[in-house]
């Protein structure tokens, strides 16, 4: 028997004895079949698919609720959730080497070809499933909800395909994908991850599931980006009256105008006007010699960021000389890695302050 249950609510769809909800797919209506002996007991689909979301949310983490990308698995909680309007991310793509980050310290390292990575939209949420449910359906689940709503494999891999080297056990990858997870073991039985792709005028979304078992219940992350542009016009530009005050007062100034994509160090268009106000500033004081040292935030390894922040100081140092004739011996680049943070780097907010260029009077 095919039943046709319409609502304005999430859509909720009956996958291999499981209720799904997606807010993805195009259609406001969603079709139940079941086999005749459970006609009687769904004869009122819409009252029990209210019912199942009104008792799957009532145990979520307060402020929380499901994202605008991926719904979640039926009768399941929220145990974690964080939001950014704009941030940056790494998603595996390929197998990694897990023994080999843990060897060198750098298990925050996502510069490797195995990771993709993105800026945008981020969402993540940790949601702990019902009794019972594999990690192998849940994640078919989702996997099945997603192509739904018109999103194609990009890579999918479980237990030590997922890993490459010395360490391959499952919990690893959760450690790796779901650091925010207190309970590191919940992914110690079984790991499986997938990572889907959304391509619609002209713009990414991107979804990572990572599912794991452990002998007292099964975990879902959820991972996803929306990718876009930043919107590049939150901070005022500094004049350069402006920065030679902050620097004849406390010495040095931080920069937040130059502006770089994500793992590179070549300015964008946009740092224009902040290099205007900077030559400005050297044109107006002859006599004044800038050190200009780069900073980053603490994601990534300590010797990466730290020649990162170099290149970056680097690329400010030669644009004012190149494009706006200021003496070479009047600057000096260098990098500072991330090794003087001036704030918390476990918010969006504070890395990005972290993420900045001083201008340092010599």
């Amino acid at each position: 028997m095919r039943l046709v249950c319409e609502s304005a609510e999430p859509i909720m769809q009956h996958v291999d004895g499981a209720i799904w909800m997606s807010r993805l797919l195009p259609a406001r209506h969603v079709q139940f079949q079941f086999s005749h002996a459970r006609t009687l007991w769904l004869a009122s689909c819409v009252l029990a698919a209210s019912l199942a979301v009104s008792s799957a949310r009532a145990e979520d983490e307060p402020g929380t609720k499901d994202g605008p990308i991926v719904g979640r698995y039926a009768g399941s909680r929220i145990a974690y959730q964080k939001n950014g309007e704009f941030d940056e991310v790494a998603l595996l793509k390929a197998p990694h080497d897990y023994g080999a980050l843990l060897e060198k310290n750098t298990l925050k390292d996502r510069s490797g070809s195995e990771w993709l990575q993105l800026e945008g939209r981020v969402s993540r949420t940790r949601y702990e499933i019902p009794a019972g449910r594999s990690a192998l359906e849940v994640l078919r689940n989702y996997q099945n909800a997603l192509k739904s709503g018109g999103f194609q494999l990009v890579f999918e891999c479980s237990d030590k395909n997922c890993l490459t080297g010395k360490l391959q056990d499952s919990y690893l990858l959760g450690e790796q994908l779901d650091p925010e997870n207190n309970v590191s073991t919940s992914y110690s039985d079984h790991a499986r991850y997938a990572l889907l792709r959304r391509s619609a005028n002209g713009a990414d979304v991107y979804a990572a599931i990572l599912v794991g078992e452990d002998k007292e219940r099964t975990t879902a992350f959820v991972e996803t980006v929306e990718v876009k542009e930043m919107e590049s016009d939150k901070v005022q530009v500094m004049s350069s009256s402006e920065l030679g005050q902050a620097i004849a007062t406390t010495g040095k100034v931080a920069v937040y105008g130059l502006l770089f994509d994500y793992d590179k160090a070549v300015l964008k268009p946009e740092s224009k006007p902040t290099l205007d106000e900077i030559a400005k500033l050297l044109t107006e004081k002859p006599k004044l010699r800038l050190d200009i040292v780069g900073h980053t935030d603490n994601r990534g390894a300590p010797e990466y960021n730290l020649d990162l922040s170099s290149r970056r100081a680097q690329s400010v140092a030669a644009a004012l000389t190149h494009d706006y004739a200021i003496a070479a011996d009047r600057l000096r680049a260098s990098g500072a890695g991330l090794t003087r943070p001036v704030a918390p780097n476990d918010t969006e907010e504070g890395r990005a302050k972290n993420r900045r260029v001083e201008l340092v009077a010599q």
